[in-house]
């Protein structure tokens, strides 16, 4: 390599010294802090404490929060905050709100035992939901605002890397802790599971620290959403309302109706179409989820073996499968590598049907679970690229918001049904129907392939 390659190597790899960059790995890591800690590692807590499946099934649908966090991103885009906008900003005000609550109700969590006080577990637990949801939209934000477009690829490899981290904290850090100090797995104790969240609460502190630290972006006022504005101002003028009434109902319009209606007119007849295909590509992985943490609790497997295999190389195997999915998009094409993703996210949850046959056998778990984050790795990737290019830039906040919203209700809603199929027909009838669940996807993406391609040779 000559000396000109390794300049040019050494000052494409220098924006990840940029100060925002490496910022986004500490709040990357704040956001995908949350996620498990009320949903995958929430169950096994909940099995171990004797929380039978239907229950804990139906409290999956604590993170339809995120499904529905469009409804109100809006108003994180827009709305100041008392005080905190003044001081921070409109992004990092948001962002320190929400990492503030998120860390309460953490701590909420570690002193309720879900043996007594199951409800008010709950509670906390929506709690973290709802803040985590909003922190995604304040912070999605901030990615897209806070550098030039071409140090964006460098903003997401490092929030991807930060929210990986947590992800390893959340699941096997807890896993790890909670086994450090319970004296005995035969029986259940709250002490263990109390010490491991409130050391999760405590991590929350790396990201109000990098939102304290980091300077807000200035950003210039959309062109695109003034005129939407000046519009709605012209159209309600003709009321006769006073001129304050006039201006909230032309922000009201610009803020919550304006994205969505972007979406519809851009897209015309398609718009349903790609609703339905982001609403249902996930569906295999996120039904089937919900169920595994209570499987390898049934199956016999112990917390450091979950924590080292599921939750550790899992989790290695997931960015494997992400890196592979950024190549074939670029060689293949999105939609072809979106196709691609639900085969394999469908075909891999059959391995679990084996695995339930095989009993306790670690090396069957490494197998499984190795494939199954491979090719859930390879769909996510595929899938970000594909939300990504639906986005307009003019409302990137409120309309991504609306798609990874949409793209965890119906999953998130059937998921809960997930411990009464369980119990009524076993694990691995339950396996086969979440693979069974990926067939329509592939007739999705199928049809939004052609409807794309029939619109580029218009």
């Amino acid at each position: 390599m000559s000396s000109g390659e390794i300049s040019n190597w050494s000052s494409a790899l220098r924006i990840y010294t940029h100060p925002r960059v490496l910022g986004m790995l500490s709040l990357g890591f704040s956001a995908g802090l949350p996620l498990l800690l009320i949903l995958g590692t929430l169950s096994f807590w909940l099995r171990e404490a004797g929380i039978d499946r239907a229950t804990i099934g139906h409290l999956s649908w604590i993170g339809l929060a995120y499904s529905f966090k469009w409804l109100w991103s809006p108003l994180v885009d827009r709305m100041p905050l008392p005080v905190l906008t003044r001081l921070l900003g409109r992004r990092r005000a948001w962002l320190l709100l929400s990492q503030i609550v998120i860390t309460i109700a953490l701590v909420g969590m570690a002193f309720t035992d879900p043996l007594l006080n199951l409800t008010q577990l709950v509670f906390f637990a929506l709690a973290v939901a709802f803040a985590s949801a909003t922190q995604d939209i304040a912070l999605d934000a901030y990615r897209i605002e806070a550098v030039a477009i071409e140090l964006q690829g460098a903003m997401a490899a490092t929030y991807q890397a930060g929210y990986r981290i947590a992800m390893i904290l959340a699941s096997a850090g807890v896993l790890w802790i909670a086994a450090a100090i319970d004296l005995s797995e035969a029986t259940y104790e709250h002490f263990p599971w109390q010490i491991a969240y409130l050391v999760m609460a405590c991590s929350m502190m790396v990201g109000i620290i990098t939102t304290l630290i980091i300077r807000e972006p200035h950003v210039p006022y959309s062109h695109h959403i003034s005129q939407n504005e000046k519009l709605a101002l012209q159209a309600v003028a003709k009321w006769n309302l006073s001129p304050r009434i006039n201006r909230s109902l032309a922000w009201l319009y610009s803020a919550l109706i304006a994205p969505f209606r972007d979406f519809i007119v851009h897209h015309g007849q398609q718009a349903l179409l790609i609703l339905a295909l982001i609403a249902v590509y996930r569906i295999s992985d996120v039904v089937m989820g919900v169920m595994s943490n209570p499987f390898y609790v049934d199956m016999g497997y112990t917390k450091e073996e979950v924590a080292t295999i599921s939750k550790v190389y899992g989790v290695i195997m997931t960015i494997a499968g992400a890196a592979i999915g950024g190549v074939l998009t670029a060689k293949i094409g999105i939609m072809r590598t979106l196709f691609l993703g639900a085969v394999l996210s469908a075909a891999t949850n059959l391995l679990f049907v084996w695995l339930a046959g095989q009993g306790h056998d670690v090396s069957g778990l490494i197998f499984t679970i190795s494939a199954d984050n491979l090719s859930a790795g390879i769909a996510s990737s595929a899938f970000i690229a594909y939300l990504s290019g639906l986005t307009n830039s003019a409302y990137s906040a409120t309309q991504y918001a609306l798609f990874s919203s949409v793209m965890l209700l119906l999953p998130k809603f059937i998921a809960g049904f997930s411990g009464q199929f369980v119990d009524a027909y076993g694990y691995e009838s339950f396996f086969i129907a979440t693979a069974v669940l990926g067939l329509p996807v592939l007739v999705l993406v199928w049809l939004a392939g052609q409807a794309k391609f029939d619109k580029i040779n218009q």
